[in-house]
């Protein structure tokens, strides 16, 4: 009988031992998985923080000098969105003066003040040429059907045989009592001292030409010598008391003149357009320096 309740005691001490040991295992199974979800927490918010902290580096990082630097690609692109608005410019206006050029010719109004409002307008007169106070104004580049030769390519030395000077001669118009300045054309820089000598029209004349207005002086260019006879640009009202006419002025035709004389038609309709390579070349630029920026100062990587 006592042995018999020796074994029954161990049974229950062995029981006892063994939950424990169960216990403690649940205890460290239990903790060991808290304890896992604690350090996956950890790592789960660690790398937010540690961007966090990088990209207030960067921004700390760029500082006074990246920002100037910066304004380099705005700036470009600012200027290239500035040359589309001055290409389509250009292009209106070309088109607005080739309608003008190519319109029917309008009689000359008797207000010669309207004539302020229709340059590039042709007009029609009839008259004589008065060819004892013609003048040259110049030197000026041969246009031939609105654009002038010198920019149509070839280098420098090529359109130095395209220069020379317009031939300038009063023309009074019949039954009006008033005489005007007429552009009757272009002849070469060798021919300035021999252009009277052209074949002239002496008789009564209807001419179609194109109003013109006064021009300010070009940069770089001297000012008129009216004394001297030297003209450089169009001054209306000191031509027209030098040569004492009217203070307008029309640029005749081509064809309208003599088969041996000035060549007409010296009227500039085709202006230079380089607007869309100035666009390219701005945004071009505005791009490049746009990745370098980025390079340099937000991804840190060197510069190729």
């Amino acid at each position: 009988m006592l042995h018999m309740n020796l074994s029954i005691t161990n049974i229950f001490r062995g029981l006892k031992s063994t939950k424990c040991v169960l216990q403690k295992k649940a205890h460290v199974l239990l903790f060991r998985d808290v304890n896992k979800q604690v350090r996956y927490k950890s790592t789960m918010t660690r790398p937010k923080a540690i961007e966090t902290n990088k990209y207030r580096r960067s921004e700390e990082s760029i500082g006074l000098y990246g920002y100037s630097l910066l304004s380099v690609p705005i700036a470009a692109f600012a200027l290239g969105t500035w040359q589309i608005k001055r290409w389509q410019w250009k292009l209106n206006l070309i088109e607005k003066l080739k309608q003008r050029t190519s319109t029917e010719p309008i009689n000359l109004p008797s207000d010669l003040d309207e004539l302020k409002n229709k340059e590039y307008y042709p007009v029609k007169v009839k008259g004589k040429f008065l060819y004892e106070k013609e003048f040259l104004i110049g030197p000026r580049s041969l246009i031939l059907n609105g654009e002038a030769v010198s920019e149509r390519g070839g280098g420098v030395f090529s359109s130095k045989s395209n220069t020379g000077y317009y031939v300038i001669t009063p023309f009074e118009i019949e039954n009006r009592g008033l005489t005007i300045m007429v552009n009757r054309g272009w002849i070469p820089k060798n021919d300035r001292s021999t252009f009277k000598m052209d074949n002239k029209i002496t008789d009564s004349i209807e001419i179609v030409g194109i109003v013109r207005t006064a021009e300010k002086r070009p940069p770089f260019i001297p000012d008129n010598a009216p004394a001297k006879g030297v003209w450089y640009y169009r001054d209306l009202d000191a031509m027209a008391k030098m040569a004492a006419t009217e203070p307008v002025y029309i640029e005749l035709l081509f064809g309208y003149g003599t088969s041996h004389g000035p060549i007409g038609g010296q009227t500039k309709v085709t202006l230079r357009n380089e607007h869309l390579s100035y666009i390219i070349t701005w945004y071009t630029l505005s791009a490049i320096t746009s990745y370098m920026w980025l390079r340099q100062f937000v991804q840190k990587l060197p510069l190729l």
